[in-house]
């Protein structure tokens, strides 16, 4: 009698059609629950750094509970101190808010100055059209500022709750283990260990090194916008710095704001010139020599795959995406490799190989010779 249990083997295409349905499920419930999930992925990042002093505390026979908000208020509070000083930062610009404006507006004169006498524009012409995308910029701020303030309100709420997050997660992390050896049964819990172990370490060495990073490239730029003279250096230094939690551009996209301010605050084009140039150094020296050098190949994603996922995760959580999008094809490529069926999909996002070479020996060497040189040899 035949076991009505049996596997059920279904077509090629229809296995395809299943797994494109589920894909397209799960990437839409992703965008419907954006902000519970970003938040919940960025509270179990947090918690993963948060473990290691989460355990020392424990070690010195500090109850589990207290080691915890021990490091909940660490981290509260170096959040804190980071913002009052940049909102120290941002009230001293409002002091030269009218001084920037006053050269924007000579710069905006000129502008048009040059419109006129070089190209030909009529200056009317140029007035009308640049109060007419004015006028639409001022129609269309309302809904604007409407959505970015109800963002602004979400996100603000989503934000509270992350404490909360992290310290169950920290708290019941044996419970989850637990639950993981339920549902994964059927696979030895030494390779279970195994696999959450890995992907814990890839996650803690990436964040850990990623820290390292934006703190010496903030010292660099820093140090640049100082023997320049640009005024703020220690703000628009680290903020560029920051802007490195967004792969490949973010470092150029902070390097606008400084090189806006230094061209409207220094009468000498050059200097915001200079400014361009520091950034540009310093992401030389970041992508080719600080990251890999600090981060190595603890995020083992070839470029290629790299660039592809950034776009897929931004295009699904736009910035919070953008800067989850190592962390997370890390953590799934540390699954692919654990999972037979999977390994080559881990394969293709990984590092490419390189064919290592040794030196032949003698008798290789004589199986390539042709017989008659190989006769006299012999």
């Amino acid at each position: 009698m035949e076991n009505k249990y049996a596997e059920l083997k279904l077509p090629a295409y229809v296995k395809f059609a299943c797994l494109l349905i589920t894909i397209t499920l799960l990437v839409y419930w992703m965008s419907v629950m954006q902000e519970l999930v970003v938040s919940l992925i960025f509270s179990v990042l947090l918690a993963m750094i948060l473990y290691p002093i989460d355990r020392k505390l424990e070690s010195w026979r500090v109850p589990r509970v207290l080691a915890i908000i021990i490091c909940l208020i660490l981290v509260i509070g170096t959040l804190y101190l980071f913002f009052y000083l940049i909102s120290l930062q941002i009230s001293n610009f409002t002091s030269e808010a009218p001084k920037l404006m006053e050269k924007a507006n000579m710069m905006i004169d000129k502008a048009l100055e040059f419109g006129e006498n070089n190209l030909n524009i009529d200056r009317k012409k140029q007035m009308n059209e640049a109060r007419s995308y004015f006028n639409n910029l001022i129609r269309e701020s309302g809904s604007i500022l409407t959505t970015t303030l109800l963002a602004t309100t979400n996100t603000l709420s989503t934000i509270s709750l992350m404490p909360l997050y992290i310290f169950f997660l920290m708290l019941y992390r044996d419970f989850f283990r637990s639950f993981f050896y339920k549902v994964f049964s059927s696979t030895k819990r030494a390779k279970l260990d195994s696999v959450l172990g890995r992907i814990y370490e890839v996650v803690k060495d990436y964040l850990v090194g990623l820290v390292s990073v934006i703190v010496i490239v903030g010292i660099l730029n820093t140090t640049g916008l100082f023997i320049l003279g640009v005024d703020y250096a220690v703000f628009f230094g680290f903020f560029g710095a920051v802007m490195i939690l967004i792969p490949y551009v973010g470092i150029l996209i902070g390097s606008l704001l400084p090189t806006l301010f230094t061209l409207l605050s220094n009468d000498n084009p050059l200097v915001a010139l200079g400014v361009v140039g520091v950034f540009l150094f310093v992401q030389i020296l970041e992508g080719n020599f600080i990251t890999p050098y600090i981060v190595g190949s603890k995020v083992s994603i070839n470029p290629l795959a790299a660039i592809i996922v950034l776009l897929m995760w931004g295009q699904l959580w736009g910035v919070a995406g953008l800067v989850l999008a190592l962390p997370m094809t890390a953590i799934l490529k540390v699954i692919f490799d654990a999972v037979e069926p999977l390994k080559p999909y881990g394969f293709l996002i990984g590092e490419a190989e390189r064919q290592k070479t040794r030196p032949m020996n003698v008798e290789e060497i004589k199986q390539k010779l042709p017989k008659p040189v190989k006769k006299l040899v012999d």
